[in-house]
């Protein structure tokens, strides 16, 4: 009987793909939708972009929760069960008339949802799909986070189609109506539910049972996890590089280039040349199974930096060519560090609490996100520029390359029995 050379776990992350596509599409929409949302109301940029610092928040909050559950209730449930959360309420905002409502709408709601189809759900899946290649498999699922910031062209020219209220119901019902099907018919959370083993399963075995049973580790719980340092680093970078320093020049990159006298098409498009970049990056990130996580996600950071500081060098139209660099640069950067944290994490503590681990993570970026987006629109405000904010996220990214390298993934943490 011939051996079968394809195994269902790549479909798997092509499904996750589209879920971070379609979920996460909505957070990064928030650039191309803040313009016409201010022009409209004539809000301060801080007070308005509170709307994602709330969403990020929340979304951190919530994260450990719905990681929890995937780890105690079927998988496919909780991202059909967040896809009907996120859909409603991201068409429910073209109905805002007063800033409080965005900020109960998108900033409390759409997040309950995007916490049930995103990576709270989707990382768990993929590290029980994979015992080996966990860096190539998850970099093409965080594909999806890239694609998500192409997706935002997408609203972009929906809003300028439709206007700004008829785009957020199209945003909601493409959810619906692309996702739920797509999880339905192909979605599997464990190996089991299809009679299959992990990928690269019987290598480990055959390595664990040449291993001294007295070096046999239990299994690791969030309560565990917690007690190490290796986790609140992961935590700490996480929340340094994009909760606090991303989501700062993500939230206003569209508007500081309007501001100098681009097109909003144009900033569109900017965005998602970033995006783009982001899903290359991801896809290097792979390389990660061979050289180490730590020497990838510095890199990451590295070029981060140098591309936020060609961003403050922006002053006019003429400048169009740093605005590439940028976006290139930024986007291939954070595309390398993105699966880092959650690779590096699954290194360290892997297992059938990963979920609810990883949740915590996700948490990490929740307390950074609820600063990041309205402390670039406070110092717009204050100081009548950006200059300020990024070197803030500059100084932020520096950071969480230092966190994660004292973590260190590569020291694997032996959980000795009780």
């Amino acid at each position: 009987m011939a051996k079968k050379t394809f195994f269902y776990g790549w479909t798997v992350v092509g499904i996750c793909t589209i879920a971070m596509t379609l979920g996460y599409g909505v957070r990064h929409s928030f650039s191309v939708f803040f313009p016409p949302i201010l022009e409209e109301f004539g809000w301060s940029r801080g007070s308005t972009a509170v709307m994602l610092s709330i969403h990020l928040l929340f979304y951190g909050i919530v994260s450990p929760f719905s990681g929890a559950l995937s780890d105690h209730w079927k998988p496919k449930k909780t991202i059909i069960l967040g896809a009907v959360i996120l859909g409603i309420s991201t068409a429910a905002c073209g109905l805002a008339e007063e800033l409080w409502h965005f900020y109960l709408i998108f900033g409390f709601i759409t997040p309950i949802g995007l916490a049930c189809v995103g990576a709270p759900v989707v990382t768990p899946t993929i590290i029980n799909w994979f015992a080996k290649s966990r860096g190539l498999a998850y970099g093409i699922a965080q594909m999806g986070g890239g694609l998500s910031f192409i997706y935002a062209i997408y609203a972009e020219s929906m809003i300028s189609l439709l206007g700004w209220r008829y785009a957020y119901l199209v945003l909601g019902l493409s959810i619906m109506i692309l996702l739920i099907p797509v999880i339905l018919l192909f979605y599997a959370g464990d190996p089991s539910e299809k009679n299959l083993k992990p990928y690269g399963a019987e290598e480990e075995d055959e390595t664990d049972s040449t291993t001294d049973s007295k070096a046999q580790t239990e299994e690791w719980t969030l309560r565990k996890a917690l007690g190490t340092h290796q986790l609140w680093l992961m935590v700490a970078s996480m929340t340094l590089f994009w909760g606090l320093g991303c989501y700062m020049v993500l939230a206003h990159q569209v508007k500081f280039a309007q501001d100098i006298g681009y097109s909003s098409i144009f900033a569109a498009s900017i965005f998602g040349l970033y995006g783009l970049s982001m899903v290359a990056g991801q896809l290097s990130a792979s390389i990660s199974d061979k050289i180490g996580r730590e020497w990838v996600l510095v890199t990451g950071c590295m070029l981060s930096i140098l591309s936020v500081f060609a961003l403050t060098q922006v002053q006019d139209t003429s400048s169009s060519w740093l605005l590439y660099v940028y976006s290139l640069g930024f986007g291939y950067g954070s595309g390398l560090q993105a699966p880092m944290i959650f690779v590096g994490a699954s290194d360290l503590f892997a297992g059938k609490h990963f979920g609810a681990i990883n949740g915590m993570i996700l948490a990490g970026m929740g307390i950074g996100g609820s600063l990041g987006p309205w402390l670039g629109g406070f110092l717009h405000d204050l100081f009548g520029s950006y200059q300020a904010a990024f070197g803030i996220a500059m100084l932020s990214f520096a950071l969480s390359a230092l966190a994660f390298v004292i973590a260190a993934p590569r020291r694997r943490i032996v959980l000795k029995p009780a």
